[in-house]
């Protein structure tokens, strides 16, 4: 067998030493190219990740609901609201504990408490009829529809309705006069109101 030229053996090993450095600055652009699409793939996902957390933490901020009550010049009613001015109330239905025995009151559209559905009851209740110097609270249960960020929501909840008790001028007795309102806390749909019965008689000492 013939051997091979010097000079074709020379070529041949300076054709590997090339193809083997191509290899190399293809395998390394390959790498290059991956890290590149990973880094892109995080970042583009940590983007989405943190753009999802923030429409959760908005949707959440929607749907917790605090009511404000503003008292009319007499203090007979209390106009409620929400806090937030993005949330709109749909309908409002305000319990009372049973003691009183007072039915469930429903308002739509323009949702307020008045004195006159459960004053007299209060009185009663109370025994005494004195003045109340500071706010008293009555504890009631609210069950509030409302719209916010594009769906409907419902809120069950504890307030202290604050009130005094004051003398009713020439025509004698006392009347309920309303002052405000306070979150207690959030109750599960269809425990308000033996949660309710129990502050209240908590409060009465029973």
């Amino acid at each position: 067998m013939d051997e091979a030229d010097p000079a074709d053996k020379a070529t041949a090993k300076r054709r590997w030493r090339w193809l083997t450095l191509a290899e190399v600055v293809g395998v390394a652009a390959l790498i290059v190219s991956i890290l590149t699409f990973w880094n892109n793939y995080k970042t583009r996902t940590g983007a989405e990740a943190d753009k999802a957390a923030e429409r959760a933490r908005a949707s959440s901020a929607a749907q917790s609901l605090l009511l404000r009550g503003q008292s009319d010049r007499e203090g007979r009613v209390l106009t409620l609201s929400p806090a937030d001015s993005g949330q709109a109330i749909q309908s409002e239905i305000m319990s009372l504990p049973a003691a009183l025995g007072v039915s469930a009151v429903e308002t739509l559209s323009e949702p307020r408490i008045d004195a006159g559905w459960f004053e007299r009851p209060l009185l009663r209740a109370r025994g005494d009829g004195d003045e109340t110097l500071g706010d008293a609270r009555l504890p009631v249960l609210l069950t509030t529809r409302f719209y916010a960020a594009g769906a409907m929501h419902r809120d069950t909840a504890i307030y202290d309705l604050g009130y005094r008790i004051e003398g009713g001028g020439l025509l004698g007795g006392h009347r309920v006069r309303l002052r405000g309102l306070s979150r207690v806390e959030t109750i599960a749909p269809g425990r308000g109101q033996a949660r309710l019965d129990a502050i209240w008689r908590e409060r009465q000492g029973r």
